[in-house]
């Protein structure tokens, strides 16, 4: 059983489809895009060894040949010197305008691969099969694909939506813990947007969720990869709503350009992190209740995820560092930082008006534990 959510954008509508199972049945769901049955799919080395079997078996069963390139794991990989490695094998296997190229993995190589694609020969078609909760409910979804640069996340990319996105729930069962948990930073992020219902649905099937239950898992999925849809329907570029999905994400860009993307906080640890940040700082400029926060961070600890700076470890850089870092990230418009805040559960809105005194208040009692 799986379910279907349509990505409305005209010529570049999709559907992202969700479910168990989805790996084995890939052949047949990409063999309709095919002008020829052939494709190639590129992955990492944690992802291939756990799925490139299933995936090339699947294909094999429909007359489709395969080949794969897999990279070495982790954000330090969404960078130029990978990129060129990605085009300069993709130009090597001869993949034409009309091809299909498979990203395997998790939201680097999704993101990686797209912008691959999205370059070479001025744009070719990629699926999306992403293998980590991260990946099914957030970057999978919605055309934005790019790589890291030394002076902040994700500034180098473009616009390029897949063809097909294919959520298997059951390949989740491999992710550790952590990783898993991870991705739940954004899967908590759209009910803290705009569904004050789902996240009291999240907070009521807690452990359900953490479980992995099978029913929990893909309402979880199916309701994120909607609101997702929906906001990118309205907004597919980011000029107004679709910032909403960035709720989290000012603070935790920072704090990954901080740690050196590295293992210390992986990017759904840092959007948790943000988001109860966010809440924070949108709760002492009065426009939520101070309980909002608080319940934010009662589910995190609930889930067992990382809510605090405290839980990163190592060294943290001062809060005026940490500023600092924000005015990097790219969505800052004429100079100002752009925030998400809201007035409650549920009830996000953009805005560039934050006194930078008050983050910088905000920052330093995170520092210092209070």
């Amino acid at each position: 059983m799986s379910a279907k959510v349509h990505v409305a954008l005209g010529e570049r509508a999709y559907d992202v489809v969700i479910g168990e199972g989805l790996l084995d049945r890939a052949g047949a769901l990409v063999a309709p895009l095919l002008r020829r049955r052939r494709v190639v799919v590129v992955s990492d080395e944690t992802v291939a060894a756990a799925h490139l079997d299933r995936l090339s078996a699947a294909l094999d069963a429909e007359g489709i040949v395969c080949h794969a390139l897999t990279l070495t794991p982790g954000e330090a990989t969404k960078c130029w010197r990978e990129l060129e490695r990605v085009v300069e094998w993709l130009l090597a296997q001869k993949v034409e305008r009309n091809d299909v190229v498979i990203a395997l993995g998790g939201g680097v190589i999704g993101d990686l691969v797209g912008f691959a694609a999205a370059v070479l020969r001025r744009g070719v078609r990629f699926v999306q099969v992403p293998t980590s909760l991260l990946a099914q409910v957030d970057s999978s979804v919605g055309g934005k694909t790019g790589i890291n640069s030394p002076a902040g996340k994700n500034l180098v990319g473009a616009f390029h939506q897949p063809a097909l996105v294919l959520a298997d729930i059951g390949v989740l069962d491999t992710l550790t813990e952590r990783d898993f948990l991870a991705g739940y930073g954004e899967v908590v992020k759209y009910g803290l947007l705009g569904d004050a219902d789902f996240f009291e649905w999240l907070e009521t099937n807690a452990a359900a969720v953490r479980g992995r239950d099978r029913a929990a898992l893909a309402h979880a999925v199916t309701r994120s990869v909607e609101m997702k849809a929906g906001i990118v329907v309205r907004d597919e570029t980011e000029q107004g709503d679709r910032a909403l999905l960035n709720l989290g994400h000012t603070f935790c860009h920072a704090l990954e350009s901080a740690t050196g993307y590295s293992s210390r906080l992986l990017h759904g640890e840092g959007v948790a992190i943000g988001c109860a940040l966010a809440f924070e700082l949108s709760s002492r400029l009065g426009l939520c209740p101070q309980e909002d926060p608080s319940r934010l961070r009662a589910h995190l600890k609930a889930m067992g995820m990382k809510t605090d700076l405290s839980d990163i470890p190592g060294e943290i850089p001062s809060a005026e560092t940490l500023l600092e870092l924000m005015g990097q990230d790219k969505k800052v418009v004429d100079g100002a930082i752009r925030f998400i805040l809201a007035r409650g559960i549920g009830q996000a809105f953009v805005t560039s008006e934050v006194p930078p005194e008050m983050v910088l208040a905000v920052l330093g009692d995170a520092l210092s534990g209070r």
